[in-house]
């Protein structure tokens, strides 16, 4: 609710802004629209000046004209006077002054119109000029001021379209959270009661397990004998948490490590196989010259590579078999780790055994005459490159020997202490990729410095590609192990140091061995306490169908006549249908034909009747002929005959078509009627049969069941008697050691008494004649 409230106050404050700017819009685009109408109105203007104007221009126009015609009016008559005036001197000089001073009054008047004429062109291309760049002026003004407007009028749609669209999206929020805010009023209302409900609850539980614990206190008081989890000797004997994820993953991760481990044993051997041929080639040729009895032992000490690396791989398969998904898989249990770590030391005394060798087999290397500089730095830094691999190899099966203490004597090894050797092993193998990427480089080195040496065979070079790519190979696989154990590093590390719960570690591997078989024990004792109930009929269920049972049927020979009966009934009932099936085709032809001769006349009605009499017998020969070709039909009963005898007859005898053809639907229906009702019957009939043999069905899959239960039964009776028996023998065979042994008991309790009872018959011998000596003494001192 209050992340809703920001947003919609944020919501708000944006609308608000919105809004203020929409109102700062709006006053600039009235200002645009008033500017826009000043601007039109001056043009209005400036049309109604330049309209006066057009009209000046064509009054001054018409009045030119009359000007001009004028004065050509004007030139003729002159001509005519000076064509006048040739007649007389006299009448030609007052003429001509007269003439004279006209032609001064025209000549001035004509001047001055001229000059008017002039300047009020020069006026009128002017104003058409100051017109037409105003017009010009205003057009562009027009444009610009339609283009803003447009612009502003779009900025304006699209500002209104988006705030209408910001207020229908607020109002449409603001409607979610009102409903959103009942919502939660109403689960916060639930809550409370919820609250309270559980209060209460709380309260009856707390009293309920108090009660309880004070009982389980008491029994467990009464009840157990001990608690095993005090102690570590007995707690390491209980079964820890079963993780099947846990298990999964690491057999997985031992598949990979596995698929790792012998794609590394395959490089190792073809490194060691081709490392011992180019001891025999390089720089002796075995075949050619004895090589030197230093590279003799190397390359016999390297021909035994493979009893050395195959164990490795062995090793490694036996380890990921031990681990199962119904194991537990732990440092305590893992036994077949010390099987590996024993195949790593041994292949690492091969190494340290042929270390020698090599190194003095590449200082031999470097005293041949063919070895150049280059070519004995590159043997010295193999040198240190097969040291540092030895001791990469130590530190790894220190590690690994680390790691399968806690199956053998797990004082060796902390469980603290796991964590730093998971992560030395995975800081020792990428030290081993390391080492590898130097002698890949070093001897890609030297294998191209060897090609240049003069004596040097394809046999050689050969050789040093093999070796090339085994020390590829060997690279690849170490930096995938490397790759693989630091990215499960952490898995590893959790998965196996769990132990019991309330126990750090287990005690020994006998304790380990113990758990795994309490654990198997519990799966099984799980396993046979979940094994489902068997399906049982209700007995309502049991009791109705056992009366449908046998209501229905008593024997086996009762249903055998009643399926037979049955049988003959389908029979017959197939026999009738295509009994009938013929009577269809035959009543079907012969209304055919009875269509045609209504087509054909109405007029010839008594030789119709008479080609029925003949079509009727030929119809019947036709049935015959076809009944006879099949099987013969057995009827159902004499009165169908009877009434289809009757029909015939009657259809000979029926003088109309229509009366012929109601007889026949008469018959046909009584006979249809007739066919249901036995339909109708069977129907029912097999009905009450499929009824029966459901019955029967279910009987004898009750029965089946019945019969299996029984078996298993009989069966584990069965077992239960030889156990009993065998039981019984060793108790009888107890009883009779018992029986002799307390015989013996008896006998030798017999004996000791005997001789108590010799030895007390003397004492009372010897007591008498003390007495009687008492006796004597006393008489003889009496008598003194």
């Amino acid at each position: 609710a209050p992340e809703l409230q920001g947003k919609y106050q944020k919501l708000a404050q944006e609308y608000s802004k919105l809004r203020a700017q929409n109102q700062v819009l709006k006053k600039g685009v009235v200002d645009e629209q008033a500017n826009s109408a000043s601007l039109k109105e001056q043009l209005k203007m400036k049309d109604q000046s330049l309209r006066k104007l057009q009209q000046e221009m064509d009054s001054l126009t018409f009045r030119n004209q009359q000007l001009a015609k004028r004065v050509e009016l004007l030139q003729d008559e002159l001509a005519l006077s000076e064509a006048r005036g040739k007649k007389s001197k006299k009448s030609v000089e007052s003429s001509s002054q007269l003439s004279q001073e006209q032609k001064s009054v025209f000549n001035e008047d004509l001047q001055k119109k001229i000059e008017e004429n002039e300047r009020l062109h020069i006026l009128f291309f002017e104003a058409d000029e100051q017109h037409k760049r105003l017009e010009a002026e205003l057009r562009t003004k027009l444009e610009v001021l339609e283009t803003d407007a447009a612009q502003h009028q779009a900025v304006v749609d699209s500002l209104t379209k988006k705030y209408t669209d910001a207020i229908e999206k607020l109002q449409n929020d603001k409607a979610k959270l009102e409903i959103k805010s009942q919502t939660l009023e109403r689960e916060a209302k639930d809550c409370r009661l919820r609250t309270e409900e559980c209060q209460q609850q709380l309260k009856n539980l707390q009293a309920a397990l108090g009660s309880r614990l004070e009982e389980s206190l008491c029994i467990i008081n009464e009840k157990v004998p001990f608690n095993d989890t005090r102690s570590n000797q007995y707690n390491a004997l209980n079964v820890p948490l079963h993780n099947r994820r846990y298990q999964l993953k690491l057999r997985d991760l031992a598949g990979k490590a596995l698929a790792f481990v012998q794609e590394l044993v395959t490089a190792l051997l073809n490194f060691h196989t081709y490392t011992e041929q180019k001891v025999q080639i390089f720089p002796i040729d075995s075949a050619t010259d004895t090589i030197s009895p230093l590279n003799q032992k190397f390359s016999q000490y390297l021909h035994e590579n493979a009893s050395y690396v195959r164990p490795l791989e062995e090793g490694m398969l036996h380890l990921f078999e031990s681990i199962t998904e119904d194991t537990v898989t732990v440092l305590e249990t893992t036994v077949k780790l010390k099987a590996f770590s024993e195949h790593l030391a041994s292949y690492l005394c091969f190494l340290r055994k042929i270390l020698p060798y090599q190194l003095k087999s590449l200082e031999e290397e470097c005293e041949s005459s063919l070895c150049t500089a280059a070519l004995r730095a590159r043997n010295m830094e193999l040198q240190r490159d097969m040291k540092r691999l030895t001791a990469v190899f130590e530190k790894l099966h220190t590690y690994v020997s680390l790691l399968a203490l806690p199956s053998t004597k797990p004082e060796g090894l902390l469980r603290t202490n796991y964590n730093f050797v998971f992560t030395n092993i995975a800081a020792t193998l990428h030290g081993f990729h390391d080492v590898l990427k130097d002698i890949s480089k070093h001897y890609s080195q030297k294998a191209t410095l060897e090609q240049d040496v003069p004596t040097a065979t394809q046999k050689l070079i050969t050789t040093n590609d093999c070796i090339l790519s085994s020390v590829a190979a060997l690279t690849n696989g170490a930096g995938k192990i490397a790759s693989f154990f630091s990215n499960n590093l952490d898995h590893f590390t959790a998965s196996l140091s769990y132990g019991p719960k309330g126990g750090t570690e287990f005690i020994s591997p006998l304790s380990a061995e113990c758990m795994l078989q309490y654990k198997k024990k519990a799966a099984a004792y799980m396993k046979s306490l979940k094994k489902p109930c068997a399906d049982s009929v209700p007995y309502e269920e049991a009791l109705a169908n056992r009366r449908v049972l046998l209501s229905s049927t008593e024997s086996r020979e009762g249903l055998a006549q009643q399926v037979q009966q049955s049988l003959e009934k389908i029979a017959k009932l197939e026999q009738e249908k295509e009994h009938w099936m013929l009577e269809a085709q035959l009543a079907k032809i012969k209304l055919e034909k009875e269509n045609q001769k209504l087509k054909n006349s109405l007029s010839g009605h008594l030789t119709e009747t008479t080609q029925e009499h003949s079509i009727l017998p030929n119809v019947t020969e036709q049935k015959k002929e076809t009944t006879e070709k099949r099987e013969p039909i057995k009827s159902t009963s004499l009165s169908a005959k009877h009434k289809y005898c009757l029909l015939k007859f009657l259809l000979c005898q029926a003088p109309d078509v229509e009366s012929r053809e109601d007889l026949i639907k008469t018959h046909y229906m009584a006979r249809i009627a007739e066919l249901t009702s036995h339909l109708q019957l069977a129907d029912s009939k097999s009905v009450h049969f499929h009824a029966e043999c459901r019955a029967l069905a279910k009987r004898l899959s009750l029965a089946e069941k019945s019969k299996e239960s029984l078996t298993e039964e009989l069966k584990v009776a069965s077992q239960n008697i030889s156990r009993l028996q065998a039981s019984k023998l060793l108790y009888n065979d107890e009883l009779m050691t018992t029986k002799r042994s307390y015989e013996d008991q008896l006998s030798m309790m017999s004996d000791h008494l005997c001789s108590m009872n010799e030895t007390l018959t003397k004492q009372r011998e010897e007591i008498d004649t003390l007495k009687m000596a008492s006796k004597g003494n006393s008489k003889k001192n009496k008598s003194r």
